[in-house]
């Protein structure tokens, strides 16, 4: 289980698995909770290339990042 701490959003950890470029395993803590369950439903699974480029650079209201953004930049850093 990879931990990474976003910074500039309400989520305070991002924990995640992936195997065979797959992400697995995802959760948040703190922050939306709806809208950070739908983001684990929905990347379970995914290959994690396309996960990024459909993340990366969303903004949380005049926020320059989001959650999904913080998300994207684990993902990354971990590859």
């Amino acid at each position: 289980m990879y931990e990474y701490k976003p910074e500039g959003t309400c989520s305070t950890k991002i924990h995640f698995d992936i195997r065979d470029n797959r992400v697995h395993s995802v959760s948040f803590e703190n922050g939306c909770p709806g809208n950070l369950k739908s983001i684990s439903v929905l990347a379970e699974g995914m290959d994690a290339d396309e996960l990024i480029k459909k993340l990366k650079g969303i903004r949380c209201g005049k926020k320059p990042t989001s959650c999904g953004d913080q998300f994207a930049l684990a993902l990354e850093k971990y590859k």
